[in-house]
């Protein structure tokens, strides 16, 4: 095969690709404004998860003494602010920061008054008019019992003065899903009518880890369709008075603020009408308030001494895809597993993923996991291989007759063509034959990237020797003599980063290379293919050492498949031919 054909195949397809997950537009969203217009009479005095006091956010009246119920579960501990009953500390207890030893564990949750706040809130809000005296961000509760635990449920309870007692019963699974009750007792002598809300609060704009390979933002499932939003559209396109950004009608679904490993979301009764929107509350002199969430439809009409109840969960937790699975079969909730961002490509992203996964389990280790798929996928495409491999061993022996033609067709482009097609087909050779193996293989490869760079699955996941986070880059440099001089040449560029895995890659590309030497005879293109292995060792160097394991070995399974193939190849080119011998004629004989 012609090398020159076989990299710009490569390249192109690779563009096509990544280009397709960035530049792919997500749906347009409609404005608050477009959809206010159609409101009925009985909308809510915010039909949205923002505060119902007009388009100023509220100040912050919670203080660090304020008191507190604390929550001590399965996989994650905290504690809940009584002022206001916003769900804003939780660690989990079983992710730390870094590999080091005594790295503090993961905060996702932090209060209002934290520079980085990020919090869950649930309420109600008062119809056009109503007068009821609803729970606010001031509002102390009581709470039954001091602690939240696994297998106690606690019901937070308060009264309005007016006949009016509103409850919150909490309660939390091993894992990190709460479920929460929202009650009202009416015990005056009218009906009244309220719309039970909830919603994720986050006060700042992190800074975004994933690129474009990973949507980081405000994220949501209503009907069946997902919506991905970032925060730069949200503060655009936030319209006074209600600060909404974008907001849809509709049964059930989920919605929240994804980080790439990290998940906060509210998650409401599936078979209830609600509003899920995105709005941004501007806040003069520090980042807004960015709030994902949804508002009942319907008012919740209790009637006077009677009852209405409302359940909805939280989630608050690590996107662990075998956990949304789960709970997206007990709970009923759509597409909870799209919260991890497996892309455009996730009808083979996702079950790359499933198979990696149990092999993780079946051997424990990662990495070990990585070597096996890459057994499965080259076993599974060695007819390609063998086909693409014949086709460039074809080629490469028709290159002196190319050469010749091109020689001789020089200054005529068109009768050149038309030559080297005959001689093809005379030869019974397709040149695009060595390349459809490998342009059917790219997906898989670009799926396989895909999954490594987004679950958490591979983070902090240890492999053997200096490597203790597959879903870091190779720790060791050459710069530093592997830790001889202690230095750090990474502050002045990070071009000065370069381990001991994405060396034996660079080794690795420069062996294919000298097996399977490109047939084109211009120097500055063979310059070019030389450099190759040592721009991507470069680039591959700032890569998570997982992706640097799985290429290296890769290269060192295509070498061996190569070399197999190959000598299947020359065999039989080389097999003598046997003629029959011819059957005696018995007349002849006699």
């Amino acid at each position: 095969m012609d090398i020159k054909r076989f990299m710009v195949a490569t390249v192109m397809s690779t563009v096509v690709l990544v280009g397709f997950e960035y530049f792919m537009p997500h749906p347009d969203h409609k404005t608050a404004t477009q959809t206010a217009a159609s409101a009925g009479p009985d909308t809510p005095a915010a039909a949205s998860p923002i505060p119902a006091a007009g388009g100023e956010a509220q100040p912050a009246t919670e203080t660090r003494d304020d008191p507190r119920l604390q929550i001590d579960a399965g996989r994650v501990s905290g504690s809940l602010d009584l002022r206001g009953a916003r769900l804003d500390d939780l660690v989990l207890k079983n992710y730390h920061e870094t590999v080091q030893p005594g790295s503090p564990l993961v905060r996702i949750l932090d209060p209002q008054h934290d520079p980085q706040s990020n919090l869950v809130e649930v309420g109600w809000l008062n119809v056009a008019g109503g007068k009821v005296a609803v729970p606010d961000a001031s509002t102390v509760w009581t709470a039954d019992q001091p602690t939240l635990t696994q297998d106690h449920p606690v019901t937070l309870s308060w009264d309005n003065g007016q006949g009016q007692t509103f409850q919150i019963v909490v309660a939390i699974d091993q894992n990190y899903m709460f479920s929460v009750t929202q009650k009202v007792r009416n015990q005056s002598g009218e009906a009244v009518s309220l719309y039970p809300y909830s919603r994720v609060d986050r006060g700042y704009t992190p800074t975004e880890t994933g690129g474009y390979l990973v949507h980081e933002g405000p994220i949501s499932v209503i009907d069946g369709r997902l919506d991905e939003s970032s925060y730069k559209s949200l503060r655009n396109g936030a319209v006074p008075p209600a600060n909404l950004s974008w907001n849809k009608p509709g049964t059930g679904g989920w919605a929240g603020i994804t980080d790439k490993y990290w998940l906060t979301a509210v998650i409401p009764q599936q078979d209830s009408q609600v509003t899920g929107s995105y709005g941004y509350v501007p806040v003069p002199g520090h980042d807004g308030v960015y709030q994902v969430g949804f508002t009942a439809r319907v008012p919740e009409v209790i009637a006077a001494g009677g009852e209405g109840v409302t359940e909805s969960h939280v989630f608050a937790g690590a996107k662990e895809v075998p956990l949304l699975e789960k709970y997206e079969s007990s709970l009923h909730i759509p597409s909870f597993w799209k919260a991890v961002d497996f892309g455009w490509f996730a009808f083979l992203t996702h079950p790359i993923f499933t198979v990696l996964d149990w092999l993780n389990t079946l051997l424990g280790n990662f990495g070990l996991a990585l070597m096996a798929f890459t057994l499965v996928v080259k076993g599974l495409f060695f007819p390609l291989a063998t086909k693409q491999f014949r086709s460039m061993g074809k080629m490469r022996q028709l290159q002196p007759k190319i050469k010749a033609l091109r020689e001789r067709y020089k200054d005529d482009q068109m009768a050149l063509n038309q030559q080297m097609i005959a001689l093809y087909k005379q030869e019974g050779v397709n040149p695009a034959s060595g390349c459809l193996p490998m342009l059917l293989q790219i997906p898989v490869f670009w799926c396989l990237y895909k999954v490594l760079y987004v679950t958490i699955e591979m983070r902090h996941a240890p492999f053997f020797g200096w490597i203790h986070d597959l879903s870091a880059a190779d720790p060791t440099n050459i710069f530093t003599l592997f830790g001889l001089i202690p230095w750090d040449p990474t502050h002045i560029s990070t071009f000065f980063q370069l381990g001991l895995w994405p060396i034996a890659f660079g080794l690795t590309m420069f062996a294919q290379q000298k097996i399977n030497p490109a047939p084109a005879a211009d120097p500055a293109q063979q310059k070019m293919f030389q450099l190759m292995p040592i721009l991507f060792t470069f680039f591959m160097a700032r890569q998570p050492s997982g992706l640097v394991i799985y290429y290296c070995w890769n290269n060192l399974l295509t070498m061996a498949q190569q070399s197999l193939i190959q000598r299947r190849v020359n065999a039989e080119t080389k097999a003598p031919v046997v003629i029959p011998p011819t059957k005696k004629n018995p007349k002849k004989n006699k």
